[in-house]
Protein backbone atom coordinates (compact mmCIF):
# COMPACT_ATOMS: atom_id res chain seq x y z
CA UNK A 1 0.00 0.00 0.00
CA UNK A 2 1.27 3.42 -0.87
CA UNK A 3 0.86 6.62 1.09
CA UNK A 4 2.36 8.97 -1.49
CA UNK A 5 1.60 9.41 -5.17
CA UNK A 6 4.21 8.58 -7.77
CA UNK A 7 4.96 11.05 -10.56
CA UNK A 8 2.43 9.54 -12.97
CA UNK A 9 -0.36 9.54 -10.40
CA UNK A 10 0.37 13.12 -9.40
CA UNK A 11 0.30 14.13 -13.06
CA UNK A 12 -3.09 12.44 -13.55
CA UNK A 13 -4.51 14.20 -10.49
CA UNK A 14 -3.10 17.58 -11.52
CA UNK A 15 -4.44 17.21 -15.05
CA UNK A 16 -7.95 16.56 -13.74
CA UNK A 17 -7.68 19.35 -11.16
CA UNK A 18 -6.53 21.87 -13.78
CA UNK A 19 -9.40 20.83 -16.07
CA UNK A 20 -11.87 21.27 -13.23
CA UNK A 21 -10.53 24.73 -12.38
CA UNK A 22 -10.57 25.93 -15.98
CA UNK A 23 -13.55 24.20 -17.57
CA UNK A 24 -15.94 23.26 -14.77
CA UNK A 25 -15.69 25.49 -11.69
CA UNK A 26 -16.38 28.82 -13.47
CA UNK A 27 -19.71 27.49 -14.75
CA UNK A 28 -20.87 25.22 -11.92
CA UNK A 29 -23.28 27.67 -10.27
CA UNK A 30 -24.92 28.54 -13.59
CA UNK A 31 -25.27 24.90 -14.57
CA UNK A 32 -26.94 24.24 -11.22
CA UNK A 33 -29.34 27.18 -11.56
CA UNK A 34 -30.24 26.42 -15.18
CA UNK A 35 -30.27 22.63 -14.77
CA UNK A 36 -27.80 22.46 -17.64
CA UNK A 37 -26.26 19.10 -18.55
CA UNK A 38 -22.75 20.07 -19.77
CA UNK A 39 -22.25 17.40 -22.41
CA UNK A 40 -19.77 19.51 -24.39
CA UNK A 41 -17.50 19.95 -21.38
CA UNK A 42 -17.71 16.27 -20.48
CA UNK A 43 -16.63 15.40 -24.01
CA UNK A 44 -13.63 17.68 -23.53
CA UNK A 45 -12.83 15.68 -20.40
CA UNK A 46 -13.15 12.50 -22.45
CA UNK A 47 -10.61 13.85 -24.95
CA UNK A 48 -8.14 13.80 -22.05
CA UNK A 49 -8.93 10.15 -21.30
CA UNK A 50 -11.61 10.59 -18.65
CA UNK A 51 -14.48 9.00 -20.59
CA UNK A 52 -13.10 5.47 -20.25
CA UNK A 53 -10.65 5.68 -17.37
CA UNK A 54 -10.44 1.97 -16.56
CA UNK A 55 -11.60 0.67 -19.95
CA UNK A 56 -9.10 -1.45 -21.89
CA UNK A 57 -7.09 0.44 -24.49
CA UNK A 58 -7.96 -1.85 -27.43
CA UNK A 59 -11.35 -0.07 -27.62
CA UNK A 60 -10.11 3.42 -26.87
CA UNK A 61 -10.00 3.32 -23.08
CA UNK A 62 -7.27 4.76 -20.90
CA UNK A 63 -6.56 1.42 -19.18
CA UNK A 64 -5.86 3.12 -15.87
CA UNK A 65 -6.53 1.78 -12.38
CA UNK A 66 -9.32 2.29 -9.84
CA UNK A 67 -6.73 4.18 -7.81
CA UNK A 68 -6.22 6.57 -10.74
CA UNK A 69 -9.98 6.94 -11.05
CA UNK A 70 -10.30 7.92 -7.40
CA UNK A 71 -7.72 10.65 -7.94
CA UNK A 72 -9.50 11.88 -11.06
CA UNK A 73 -13.01 12.00 -9.63
CA UNK A 74 -11.90 13.78 -6.48
CA UNK A 75 -10.08 16.36 -8.59
CA UNK A 76 -13.02 16.88 -10.97
CA UNK A 77 -15.39 17.26 -8.03
CA UNK A 78 -13.46 20.27 -6.76
CA UNK A 79 -15.04 22.00 -9.75
CA UNK A 80 -18.51 20.43 -9.49
CA UNK A 81 -19.44 17.22 -7.66
CA UNK A 82 -22.48 16.72 -9.90
CA UNK A 83 -20.51 16.76 -13.14
CA UNK A 84 -17.80 14.54 -11.72
CA UNK A 85 -20.43 12.11 -10.42
CA UNK A 86 -22.09 11.75 -13.82
CA UNK A 87 -18.75 11.07 -15.50
CA UNK A 88 -18.16 8.42 -12.83
CA UNK A 89 -21.53 6.77 -13.54
CA UNK A 90 -20.80 6.80 -17.28
CA UNK A 91 -17.46 5.10 -16.56
CA UNK A 92 -19.15 2.50 -14.35
CA UNK A 93 -21.72 1.57 -16.99
CA UNK A 94 -19.04 1.45 -19.69
CA UNK A 95 -16.85 -0.80 -17.53
CA UNK A 96 -19.70 -3.29 -17.21
CA UNK A 97 -19.71 -3.64 -21.01
CA UNK A 98 -15.92 -3.88 -21.09
CA UNK A 99 -15.74 -6.49 -18.32
CA UNK A 100 -18.73 -8.67 -19.25
CA UNK A 101 -19.40 -7.98 -22.91
CA UNK A 102 -18.14 -10.13 -25.76
CA UNK A 103 -15.72 -8.77 -28.35
CA UNK A 104 -18.52 -7.74 -30.73
CA UNK A 105 -20.34 -5.81 -27.98
CA UNK A 106 -17.16 -4.14 -26.75
CA UNK A 107 -16.19 -2.96 -30.24
CA UNK A 108 -19.73 -1.86 -31.04
CA UNK A 109 -20.23 0.43 -28.05
CA UNK A 110 -17.03 1.22 -26.19
CA UNK A 111 -15.07 3.35 -28.68
CA UNK A 112 -17.86 5.96 -28.71
CA UNK A 113 -18.45 5.61 -24.97
CA UNK A 114 -14.78 6.35 -24.29
CA UNK A 115 -15.00 9.60 -26.28
CA UNK A 116 -18.41 10.28 -24.69
CA UNK A 117 -19.87 10.65 -28.17
CA UNK A 118 -22.29 8.19 -26.61
CA UNK A 119 -23.33 8.64 -22.97
CA UNK A 120 -24.47 5.77 -20.75
CA UNK A 121 -26.88 5.44 -17.84
CA UNK A 122 -26.91 2.69 -15.21
CA UNK A 123 -30.46 1.39 -14.66
CA UNK A 124 -30.96 -0.71 -11.53
CA UNK A 125 -33.26 1.08 -9.06
CA UNK A 126 -37.04 0.76 -9.44
CA UNK A 127 -40.00 2.38 -7.67
CA UNK A 128 -40.34 -0.69 -5.43
CA UNK A 129 -36.73 -1.88 -5.43
CA UNK A 130 -34.13 0.50 -4.07
CA UNK A 131 -31.98 -0.93 -1.31
CA UNK A 132 -33.58 -4.33 -2.00
CA UNK A 133 -32.31 -4.29 -5.57
CA UNK A 134 -32.69 -8.05 -6.06
CA UNK A 135 -36.47 -7.54 -5.85
CA UNK A 136 -36.52 -5.66 -9.18
CA UNK A 137 -39.57 -6.41 -11.33
CA UNK A 138 -38.74 -5.05 -14.80
CA UNK A 139 -39.18 -8.14 -16.92
CA UNK A 140 -37.55 -9.23 -20.16
CA UNK A 141 -39.53 -12.01 -21.87
CA UNK A 142 -37.74 -13.87 -24.62
CA UNK A 143 -39.48 -14.09 -27.99
CA UNK A 144 -37.18 -15.84 -30.45
CA UNK A 145 -34.07 -13.71 -30.94
CA UNK A 146 -35.48 -10.77 -28.97
CA UNK A 147 -36.42 -9.78 -25.45
CA UNK A 148 -39.57 -7.77 -24.80
CA UNK A 149 -39.10 -5.42 -21.85
CA UNK A 150 -41.80 -4.12 -19.54
CA UNK A 151 -41.37 -2.23 -16.30
CA UNK A 152 -39.93 0.95 -14.87
CA UNK A 153 -36.61 2.17 -13.53
CA UNK A 154 -36.45 5.09 -11.07
CA UNK A 155 -33.92 7.84 -10.22
CA UNK A 156 -31.80 7.15 -13.31
CA UNK A 157 -28.93 9.61 -13.67
CA UNK A 158 -28.69 11.15 -17.11
CA UNK A 159 -31.90 9.49 -18.33
CA UNK A 160 -33.34 11.33 -21.31
CA UNK A 161 -29.96 12.90 -22.00
CA UNK A 162 -27.95 9.72 -22.55
CA UNK A 163 -27.74 7.33 -25.48
CA UNK A 164 -27.30 3.86 -23.98
CA UNK A 165 -29.08 2.25 -21.04
CA UNK A 166 -27.30 -0.55 -19.16
CA UNK A 167 -30.32 -2.12 -17.49
CA UNK A 168 -30.84 -4.94 -15.02
CA UNK A 169 -33.96 -6.92 -15.94
CA UNK A 170 -35.67 -10.08 -14.77
CA UNK A 171 -35.32 -12.94 -17.25
CA UNK A 172 -35.93 -15.73 -14.72
CA UNK A 173 -37.50 -16.35 -11.34
CA UNK A 174 -37.43 -14.31 -8.16
CA UNK A 175 -34.25 -13.25 -6.44
CA UNK A 176 -30.79 -12.30 -7.70
CA UNK A 177 -30.43 -15.45 -9.82
CA UNK A 178 -33.25 -14.34 -12.09
CA UNK A 179 -31.61 -11.05 -13.12
CA UNK A 180 -29.77 -10.39 -16.38
CA UNK A 181 -28.06 -7.28 -17.76
CA UNK A 182 -28.92 -5.82 -21.16
CA UNK A 183 -27.75 -2.80 -23.14
CA UNK A 184 -30.23 -0.83 -25.22
CA UNK A 185 -30.49 2.39 -27.15
CA UNK A 186 -32.44 5.08 -25.32
CA UNK A 187 -34.41 5.70 -28.53
CA UNK A 188 -35.67 2.12 -28.76
CA UNK A 189 -39.42 2.07 -29.52
CA UNK A 190 -41.26 1.40 -26.28
CA UNK A 191 -38.73 3.28 -24.15
CA UNK A 192 -39.90 6.57 -22.65
CA UNK A 193 -38.82 8.85 -19.82
CA UNK A 194 -40.52 10.57 -16.93
CA UNK A 195 -40.21 14.26 -16.14
CA UNK A 196 -36.84 15.59 -15.00
CA UNK A 197 -37.07 15.28 -11.22
CA UNK A 198 -36.96 18.41 -9.09
CA UNK A 199 -34.11 17.68 -6.71
CA UNK A 200 -32.30 19.16 -3.73
CA UNK A 201 -29.00 18.98 -5.62
CA UNK A 202 -27.34 17.31 -8.59
CA UNK A 203 -29.16 19.76 -10.86
CA UNK A 204 -26.45 19.72 -13.55
CA UNK A 205 -27.53 16.24 -14.61
CA UNK A 206 -31.07 15.08 -15.37
CA UNK A 207 -32.72 12.39 -13.25
CA UNK A 208 -35.75 10.63 -14.69
CA UNK A 209 -37.73 7.43 -14.59
CA UNK A 210 -37.14 5.06 -17.51
CA UNK A 211 -40.29 3.29 -18.68
CA UNK A 212 -40.31 0.12 -20.79
CA UNK A 213 -43.55 -0.70 -22.60
CA UNK A 214 -43.10 -3.69 -24.92
CA UNK A 215 -39.60 -2.49 -25.85
CA UNK A 216 -37.99 -5.09 -28.13
CA UNK A 217 -34.24 -5.58 -28.10
CA UNK A 218 -32.03 -8.30 -29.60
CA UNK A 219 -30.97 -11.11 -27.29
CA UNK A 220 -27.43 -10.36 -28.48
CA UNK A 221 -27.61 -7.15 -26.39
CA UNK A 222 -27.40 -9.19 -23.19
CA UNK A 223 -24.10 -9.03 -21.31
CA UNK A 224 -22.91 -12.50 -20.39
CA UNK A 225 -25.26 -15.37 -19.59
CA UNK A 226 -28.78 -15.12 -18.29
CA UNK A 227 -28.93 -14.98 -14.52
CA UNK A 228 -25.62 -13.20 -13.83
CA UNK A 229 -27.01 -9.67 -14.09
CA UNK A 230 -27.14 -9.05 -10.37
CA UNK A 231 -23.51 -10.09 -10.06
CA UNK A 232 -22.62 -7.66 -12.87
CA UNK A 233 -24.57 -4.86 -11.21
CA UNK A 234 -22.89 -5.40 -7.85
CA UNK A 235 -19.42 -5.60 -9.42
CA UNK A 236 -20.08 -2.27 -11.08
CA UNK A 237 -21.10 -0.78 -7.75
CA UNK A 238 -17.84 -1.71 -6.03
CA UNK A 239 -16.06 0.78 -8.23
CA UNK A 240 -19.01 3.16 -8.28
CA UNK A 241 -18.87 3.41 -4.49
CA UNK A 242 -15.22 4.38 -4.60
CA UNK A 243 -15.99 6.97 -7.25
CA UNK A 244 -18.82 8.60 -5.33
CA UNK A 245 -16.70 8.72 -2.17
CA UNK A 246 -14.03 10.46 -4.24
CA UNK A 247 -16.60 12.96 -5.49
CA UNK A 248 -17.58 13.67 -1.88
CA UNK A 249 -14.00 14.33 -0.89
CA UNK A 250 -13.44 16.66 -3.83
CA UNK A 251 -16.54 18.68 -3.05
CA UNK A 252 -15.65 18.85 0.64
CA UNK A 253 -12.07 19.86 -0.12
CA UNK A 254 -13.38 22.71 -2.25
CA UNK A 255 -15.66 23.80 0.61
CA UNK A 256 -12.74 23.71 3.06
CA UNK A 257 -10.56 25.73 0.68
CA UNK A 258 -13.32 28.33 0.29
CA UNK A 259 -13.62 28.52 4.07
CA UNK A 260 -9.90 29.11 4.53
CA UNK A 261 -9.96 31.94 2.01
CA UNK A 262 -13.10 33.48 3.54
CA UNK A 263 -11.73 33.35 7.07
CA UNK A 264 -8.59 35.21 6.06
CA UNK A 265 -10.76 38.12 4.89
CA UNK A 266 -13.71 38.15 7.26
CA UNK A 267 -13.32 39.96 10.58
CA UNK A 268 -15.34 39.83 13.78
CA UNK A 269 -14.67 41.42 17.15
CA UNK A 270 -11.58 43.11 15.73
CA UNK A 271 -9.86 39.93 14.49
CA UNK A 272 -9.84 37.81 11.37
CA UNK A 273 -11.89 34.64 11.76
CA UNK A 274 -8.81 32.47 11.28
CA UNK A 275 -7.26 34.04 14.39
CA UNK A 276 -9.86 32.54 16.72
CA UNK A 277 -8.53 29.34 18.27
CA UNK A 278 -11.95 27.65 18.40
CA UNK A 279 -12.31 28.09 14.65
CA UNK A 280 -8.72 27.02 14.04
CA UNK A 281 -9.50 23.78 15.87
CA UNK A 282 -12.58 23.26 13.73
CA UNK A 283 -10.50 23.69 10.57
CA UNK A 284 -7.95 21.22 11.91
CA UNK A 285 -10.64 18.62 12.55
CA UNK A 286 -12.18 19.12 9.11
CA UNK A 287 -8.81 18.68 7.40
CA UNK A 288 -7.97 15.63 9.53
CA UNK A 289 -11.26 13.91 8.73
CA UNK A 290 -10.78 14.56 5.02
CA UNK A 291 -7.26 13.17 5.10
CA UNK A 292 -8.41 10.05 6.96
CA UNK A 293 -11.20 9.47 4.44
CA UNK A 294 -8.83 10.02 1.52
CA UNK A 295 -6.29 7.55 2.91
CA UNK A 296 -9.05 4.96 3.41
CA UNK A 297 -10.31 5.56 -0.13
CA UNK A 298 -6.84 4.92 -1.54
CA UNK A 299 -6.60 1.68 0.45
CA UNK A 300 -9.95 0.45 -0.84
CA UNK A 301 -9.11 1.42 -4.43
CA UNK A 302 -5.79 -0.44 -4.23
CA UNK A 303 -7.63 -3.49 -2.84
CA UNK A 304 -10.08 -3.44 -5.75
CA UNK A 305 -7.23 -3.13 -8.24
CA UNK A 306 -5.52 -6.22 -6.87
CA UNK A 307 -8.83 -8.11 -6.56
CA UNK A 308 -8.43 -8.51 -2.81
CA UNK A 309 -11.07 -10.87 -1.30
CA UNK A 310 -12.04 -8.07 1.10
CA UNK A 311 -12.41 -5.48 -1.68
CA UNK A 312 -16.22 -5.35 -1.59
CA UNK A 313 -16.23 -4.78 2.16
CA UNK A 314 -13.50 -2.13 1.93
CA UNK A 315 -15.34 -0.34 -0.88
CA UNK A 316 -18.48 -0.27 1.27
CA UNK A 317 -16.50 1.04 4.24
CA UNK A 318 -14.82 3.73 2.14
CA UNK A 319 -18.12 4.79 0.61
CA UNK A 320 -19.85 5.07 3.98
CA UNK A 321 -16.99 6.90 5.66
CA UNK A 322 -16.08 9.12 2.71
CA UNK A 323 -19.58 10.32 1.97
CA UNK A 324 -20.40 10.93 5.63
CA UNK A 325 -17.19 12.88 6.14
CA UNK A 326 -17.63 14.79 2.89
CA UNK A 327 -21.11 15.99 3.78
CA UNK A 328 -20.13 16.86 7.35
CA UNK A 329 -17.11 18.90 6.25
CA UNK A 330 -19.17 20.77 3.63
CA UNK A 331 -21.90 21.47 6.18
CA UNK A 332 -19.34 22.80 8.65
CA UNK A 333 -17.85 24.98 5.91
CA UNK A 334 -21.29 26.50 5.40
CA UNK A 335 -21.50 27.22 9.13
CA UNK A 336 -18.10 28.92 9.07
CA UNK A 337 -19.37 31.26 6.35
CA UNK A 338 -22.32 32.29 8.53
CA UNK A 339 -25.17 33.84 6.60
CA UNK A 340 -23.03 34.15 3.49
CA UNK A 341 -22.71 30.40 3.31
CA UNK A 342 -26.46 30.21 2.81
CA UNK A 343 -26.25 32.42 -0.30
CA UNK A 344 -25.86 30.70 -3.64
CA UNK A 345 -23.17 33.07 -4.95
CA UNK A 346 -20.58 31.74 -2.48
CA UNK A 347 -20.95 28.20 -3.83
CA UNK A 348 -21.00 26.50 -0.44
CA UNK A 349 -24.71 25.72 -0.24
CA UNK A 350 -24.54 24.05 -3.67
CA UNK A 351 -21.79 21.72 -2.45
CA UNK A 352 -23.86 20.83 0.63
CA UNK A 353 -26.90 20.10 -1.55
CA UNK A 354 -24.89 18.06 -4.03
CA UNK A 355 -23.08 15.94 -1.44
CA UNK A 356 -26.18 15.03 0.55
CA UNK A 357 -27.35 12.50 -2.00
CA UNK A 358 -24.00 10.69 -1.95
CA UNK A 359 -25.06 9.16 1.37
CA UNK A 360 -28.04 7.60 -0.45
CA UNK A 361 -27.02 6.53 -3.94
CA UNK A 362 -24.75 3.66 -5.02
CA UNK A 363 -26.27 1.89 -2.01
CA UNK A 364 -27.38 3.82 1.05
CA UNK A 365 -24.91 4.17 3.89
CA UNK A 366 -27.17 1.89 5.92
CA UNK A 367 -26.71 -0.80 3.26
CA UNK A 368 -22.94 -0.19 3.41
CA UNK A 369 -23.10 -1.05 7.11
CA UNK A 370 -25.08 -4.16 6.26
CA UNK A 371 -22.45 -5.30 3.74
CA UNK A 372 -19.67 -4.78 6.27
CA UNK A 373 -21.46 -6.44 9.17
CA UNK A 374 -22.40 -9.48 7.08
CA UNK A 375 -18.78 -9.93 6.04
CA UNK A 376 -17.63 -9.69 9.65
CA UNK A 377 -20.25 -12.10 10.97
CA UNK A 378 -19.72 -14.63 8.15
CA UNK A 379 -16.05 -15.01 8.94
CA UNK A 380 -14.60 -11.55 8.74
CA UNK A 381 -11.14 -10.95 7.53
Amino acid sequence: MQFALNDDQAAVRDMARDFAAEKIAPHALRWDEEKHFPVDVMREAASLGMGGIYIKDDVGGSAMTRFDAALIFEALATGCPTTSAFISIHNMASWMIDAYGNDTQRRKWLPKLCTMELLASYCLTEPGAGSDAAALRTRAVREGDHYVLNGQKQFISGAGGTDLLVAMVRTGGDGPGGVSTVVLDGKTPGVSFGANERKMGWNAQPTRAVIFENARIPVENRLGDEGIGFKIAMAGLDGGRLNIAACSLGGAQSALDKSLAYMKERKAFGKRLDEFQALQFRLADMATELEAARTFLWRAAAALDRKDPDATMLCAMAKRFGTDVGFDVANQALQLHGGYGYLSEYGIEKIVRDLRVHQILEGTNEIMRLIVSRKLIEGGR
